[in-house]
């Protein structure tokens, strides 16, 4: 049972640390080049406000990744990985987005590792500390 959940755990910190670095890049780039044309329709932002929520929220939830990583402030990483399990499940299935073509299998698999990222989460913060 202490392997699977170690396993999650690192699946947990390896699944929010590379989804936060993506959604770093994406918003990066569309912060730079100056227009808000950045497209994300699971999500209840639009526009500029998206931009900014996305590349805020995406560092605010690597370095929860960093300090969970460390030992140090792990409800945090438990409430990141919440939200970001609570904002895909809501954006993709319980709002009126509508899949495009190929667009379900992506779908699946980013709602499916953020339950399995949230059950690491768990895992990690319920560990005793090693000091």
């Amino acid at each position: 049972m202490e392997l699977l959940k170690a396993l999650t755990r690192f699946f947990g910190y390896l699944f929010h640390g590379l989804l936060a670095l993506f959604l770093i890049a994406v918003s990066g780039l569309a912060l730079a080049s100056g227009s808000p044309s950045l497209r994300l329709d699971m999500l209840p932002w639009k526009g500029s406000t998206l931009i900014y929520v996305l590349f805020f929220g995406s560092v605010f939830g690597l370095l929860t990744v960093i300090l969970a990583i460390r030992g140090t402030w792990r409800a945090l990483f438990f409430l990141w990985s919440l939200a970001a399990a609570a904002l895909l499940w809501k954006g993709y299935v319980f709002s009126g987005y509508h899949f495009g073509p190929g667009e379900v299998p992506t779908a699946l698999y980013l709602m499916v590792g953020s339950l399995i990222a949230l059950a690491g989460a768990w895992f990690q913060l319920r560990r005793k500390s090693i000091r």
